[in-house]
C-alpha cells in the first residue's frame, strides 16, 4: 500500500494549529441528543488518576460526555498476565456497552491498547464504534527502557531467556515481548501477542477477526520521540526485522495476509494513522495537541475518513 490512498490516511502533525477542524464550531453546537460514552483503559504502572487531563479535554470539547476511566489493575497490578486483565476490564466495560444503544468509543493507552485488542477480539457482541490506540505496542516491544527496571539483571538482548518461559509469561510485559532475533521462541512461547496477532495457529482466529472488525474506526496514534515504545512504529503495527530495521505496517506479514483485519480496515477506509513528533510516552494522554489533532479532529478533518462531524456522536 505505497500508493496515495494509504498516504492520505496518515496524519503527520507538528502542531494543533495546522490541523484544527474548520467545522469545529458546527461539531460542538450541532443539535444532537448526546455523545457516545467514552471508555478509557490505562497502561503499565498507571491508574485512573493519571487521566484527568484527558477527561477534561473531552468534556470541554464535548460537554456532557460520559467518560469512564476503568479503575482496575493499577500501578504494580498492571504486571498481571494480559489475559487476566482482558477478563477483568471486559467485565467492567461490558455493562457500559449494554447501556449505550448507539455504541461507545474506546481510548486505550500503552499496554492498555493491547488489553483492548484482546477485549475486542473475544467479545462477540461489543458495540465499540471507534478504537483509539494511544501509543500502544501493537506489534510488540523490543527495547531497553526505564519501564523494564523490574528486570535489573536483563537487557533487551537477553530478556528472552526469562520472558519466553512459563514463569515469564505470568508477567504482562513478557506477554508482548517480541524479540526479532528469536522469532521461533516468540511464536511458540507468547501466550498473548502471538495469539491476538494470529501469528501462530489459533482455532479462534476466524471468530476473533470477525469480532475485531465490528469496530467502525481504528485510530493508531504514536510518534518518533516516544522514548518507551520500541520501535515507536509498533504503535502503528510496524516492527523490526531480524536486522532491527523497521518494517512498516503495510509490509508486515500480518497486514499482507489480513490475519485479523488491518488490510480490511484500510480497504473500508476505516484505519487512521496519526503521527505526532515531540511527545514523550508518559505525556500522550495529557497533551492537548495530541487530543485536538488525533482524537477530537478525527470527527471533522477532511483528511480523515469519517463522515462529516458525526464520528464522536
Amino acid at each position: 500500500m505505497k500508493g496515495s490512498r494509504f498516504a492520505t490516511e496518515r496524519s503527520r502533525s507538528s502542531g494543533a494549529a495546522a490541523l484544527l477542524c474548520p467545522l469545529l464550531g458546527a461539531c460542538l453546537w450541532s443539535a444532537v441528543v448526546g455523545y457516545k460514552p467514552v471508555i478509557v483503559v490505562h497502561g503499565l504502572f498507571d491508574s485512573s488518576e493519571d487521566f484527568k487531563n484527558l477527561q477534561r479535554f473531552i468534556n470541554e470539547s464535548y460537554p456532557g460526555t460520559n467518560v469512564t476511566v476503568i479503575d482496575l489493575f493499577d500501578r504494580s497490578s498492571s504486571l498481571q498476565p494480559m489475559w487476566k486483565q482482558v477478563e477483568g476490564f471486559k467485565a467492567a466495560i461490558y455493562p457500559i456497552m449494554q447501556n449505550a444503544a448507539d455504541g461507545v468509543h474506546l481510548i486505550c493507552y500503552s499496554q492498555g491498547g493491547l488489553v483492548c485488542r484482546g477485549i475486542l477480539s473475544t467479545l462477540p457482541d461489543h458495540n465499540v464504534h471507534s478504537f483509539i490506540s494511544l501509543s500502544a505496542p501493537q506489534a510488540g516491544q523490543y527495547g531497553d527502557t526505564d519501564y523494564f527496571r523490574i528486570f535489573p539483571q536483563f537487557v533487551k538482548s537477553n530478556l528472552y531467556h526469562f520472558c519466553y518461559t512459563g514463569v515469564g509469561q505470568l508477567i504482562s510485559i513478557c506477554n508482548y515481548w517480541n524479540d526479532p532475533h528469536h522469532r521461533d521462541l516468540y511464536l511458540n512461547s507468547s501466550d498473548y501477542l502471538a495469539l491476538i496477532n494470529s501469528e501462530r495457529p489459533n482455532p479462534n482466529s476466524t471468530e476473533w477477526r470477525r469480532n475485531f472488525l465490528k469496530i467502525q474506526k481504528l485510530v493508531l496514534i504514536g510518534g518518533p520521540d516516544d522514548g518507551v515504545i520500541t520501535p515507536w512504529q509498533s504503535s502503528q503495527f510496524g516492527f523490526y526485522d531480524d536486522n532491527e530495521t523497521v518494517v512498516e505496517m503495510q509490509h508486515q506479514e500480518l497486514y499482507l495476509r489480513d490475519v485479523f483485519g488491518l488490510k480490511t480496515l484500510v480497504a473500508r477506509g476505516d484505519l487512521i494513522l496519526c503521527t505526532v513528533p515531540g511527545v514523550e510516552h508518559v505525556l500522550w494522554h495529557s497533551n492537548e495537541t495530541v487530543f485536538h489533532a488525533c482524537i477530537e479532529n478525527r470527527s471533522c478533518s477532511e483528511t480523515s475518513v469519517s463522515l462529516g462531524c458525526t464520528w464522536w456522536r
